[in-house]
């Protein structure tokens, strides 16, 4: 249930603003990785200005990802220390049932 609700409530509205975000922006644009000599050919790239956006969006969504699984690494540690030590603590001795006699008497 809380799964359709994302998809309708998030999800679906924000891939309608992403598709009228891209249709917006097809200019293309010059991005180049050398800031003195802004057109120098070997180091500038021209494409649509939602290339780069999304491009953004998806290496912000990456470098978060990985910055949160090392934040968590103390946790994941942790939970296989404690997973380790349950699988080697000694197991109690189970009580054997004797049937009818484990039973309590009934009352009168």
């Amino acid at each position: 249930m809380l799964n359709r609700f994302m998809t309708v409530v998030v999800f679906i509205p924000l891939a309608i603003v992403l598709v009228a975000l891209a249709v917006a922006n097809r200019a293309p644009v010059d991005f180049t990785l050398d800031p003195f000599n802004p057109g120098n050919p070997g180091l500038t790239v021209t494409l649509p200005l939602f290339i780069y956006l999304f491009g953004a969006l998806a290496l912000g969504l990456i470098v978060g990802s990985v910055a949160t699984w090392f934040r968590q690494g103390h946790y994941r540690k942790l939970a296989r220390r404690r997973e380790a030590e349950l699988a080697a603590a000694p197991k109690p001795a189970a009580k054997p049932e004797t049937g009818a006699a484990a039973l309590p008497a009934p009352r009168a």
